[in-house]
């Protein structure tokens, strides 16, 4: 008599400080580029996600922003997707950097570990971007000093870069995930609408085109999204920022900047949506809008 196998589902979030490369781990988890990146921090502001299935388990990752102390309401929306990340979550997985582990987990107070605690959750550790390490194996003493916190359930030392030993850290959180039946198809990476991923392509180029308070005082709305039978789909977003000098460094002299902007998007939208596209783009001020509420939450926040 043949029997049903047993399947697991379940939801882990992904937390750490900013820079500790969970997005690239997500990424490198699904084989595909779901969360934006760049090597400035403070790149992710929602939480993205990410599903992953393979044969008898599905794992829904939740890559969240960067644990920080607010400065601004968008700060304090960005650290409110952390916490419901977690009570939304089977488990919990903090990355830490392992090349700048005392930085990398200055969130770690004991106010943090007594809830990450209270919360009942397996807890793992990552010690991500050991390919820059000498050797592997000068992760052992901070995995000891780690142990000490009676936090952890699970020890983990990868290269969310190079994709190495993250196969094996799947296999073991697998088996934390409870019983129960997949939510989503196994072809699903992810359930966010195309709008969020194309703004979210538009965001990354400014992050990497632009320094200083250009990236971090901008955010993209789609404002029109046109799917097309025949020709290319038609994308209009705003660009947002808070003061009219930010506006005109990022439009630049004659245009060149958002021009460039603009071309580079376009290319990575393609690429993502696989179609076509003429993507429009205007740049936009509203005051302060990382203060306000009102705007953060017309904002999506």
């Amino acid at each position: 008599m043949s029997t049903t196998p047993i399947t697991r589902c379940g939801a882990i979030a992904i937390i750490g400080k900013p820079n500790t490369g969970k997005s690239t781990l997500m990424n490198a988890i699904l084989g595909a580029k779901l969360s934006i990146v760049s090597p400035k921090p403070q790149t992710t502001r929602k939480n993205v996600l990410g599903i992953y299935t393979e044969e008898d388990v599905q794992i829904l990752f939740l890559d969240t922003p960067g644990v920080l102390t607010p400065r601004y309401e968008l700060h304090k929306s960005m650290m409110e997707y952390v916490k419901n990340s977690i009570a939304e979550s089977d488990a919990v997985m903090v990355l830490i950097d392992a090349v700048n582990a005392r930085k990398s987990s200055e969130f770690l107070t004991p106010e943090f570990t007594a809830m990450l605690q209270s919360s009942g959750l397996p807890v793992f550790c990552v010690f991500n971007k050991v390919d820059a390490l000498k050797n592997r194996r000068d992760v052992l003493p901070l995995i000891i000093k780690y142990q000490e916190l009676q936090l952890f359930k699970e020890f983990f030392t990868i290269s969310a870069l190079e994709n190495k030993y993250v196969d094996d850290m799947l296999k073991t959180i697998a088996g934390y995930m409870p019983e129960g039946v997949f939510l989503h198809d196994a072809e699903d990476l992810s359930t966010l609408p195309q709008r969020f991923f194309i703004s979210e392509i538009i965001r990354e180029v400014i992050f990497h085109e632009f320094e200083q308070e250009i990236p971090y005082s901008a955010e993209v709305l789609i404002q029109e999204f046109k799917e097309r039978d025949m020709g290319k789909w038609y994308i209009a977003a705003d660009i947002i920022v808070e003061r009219d000098t930010q506006k005109a460094i990022l439009i630049g002299k004659k245009g060149e900047k958002i021009k460039a902007v603009g071309q580079k998007a376009r290319l990575a939208a393609e690429q993502h949506l696989g179609t076509a596209v003429f993507l429009e783009i205007f740049v936009k001020v509203r005051n302060d809008w990382r203060n306000s509420k009102t705007q953060l939450s017309g904002f999506g926040y």
